[in-house]
């Protein structure tokens, strides 16, 4: 069984390099799996993803079958320890972007002079910042949507319903506490692979 993809969930500005194999093979393991996706990415020039709640490695899977799936060009920032030796080079022509945690600053100076080469370039990454349960999120995104002149959207992992779904724009306050703590409660409607950790 495929996952059903629509030609108008992916603006054409967004579309990837993925050929037709690759986006097959993603329709066919979300598709086994039982997940779907819904809604629509915006038709914005830069957009950034935040996926939550992210309580499993087989977070990972599924966006990568669903980077294929909906045959999207996309950075995703990634915990530096994946990118190990030998197989770095793979998780880099993913589209992977390594997170050095312990200098935050060196990496959204990379993702602004990254984001600067491509007209048409969304950016995902998990904004806990972990797999655990987490009392209070990084602001780390809105710095980022902020440098990158992004467009906020919000995708939703919803393990019980087995859903991804791709939400509308968020505009930022301004005020970063007020901001997060918005976010956050946005994502308490839905629960992760590992709910207990959501």
């Amino acid at each position: 069984m495929l996952a059903k993809i629509l030609d108008d969930q992916v603006p054409n500005h967004f579309k990837g390099r993925w050929g037709g194999l690759f986006q097959l093979l993603g329709r066919v393991v979300l598709g086994a799996s039982g997940w779907q996706i819904i809604g629509k990415i915006p038709n914005e020039e830069r957009v950034l993803i935040i996926a939550a709640p992210h309580t499993s490695n087989w977070d990972f899977i599924l966006g990568i079958a669903a980077l294929f799936a909906l045959n999207v060009n996309i950075k995703w920032l990634g915990k530096h320890s994946i990118f190990l030796p030998g197989i770095a080079w793979f998780f880099k022509w993913l589209g992977g972007i390594p997170v050095n945690r312990e200098n935050p600053s060196s990496l959204i100076d990379y993702v602004v002079r990254t984001v600067e080469k491509e007209k048409g370039l969304m950016i995902g990454m998990a904004p806990e910042g972990s797999r655990k349960k987490t009392s209070r999120w990084k602001s780390g995104f809105l710095r980022i949507a902020e440098q990158t002149n992004s467009k906020i959207v919000f995708l939703s992992i919803d393990a019980p319903v087995k859903t991804l779904k791709i939400g509308e724009i968020y505009t930022p306050s301004g005020d970063t506490n007020r901001d997060i703590d918005f976010v956050m409660n946005y994502y308490k409607q839905f629960k992760g692979i590992n709910p207990e950790q959501s």
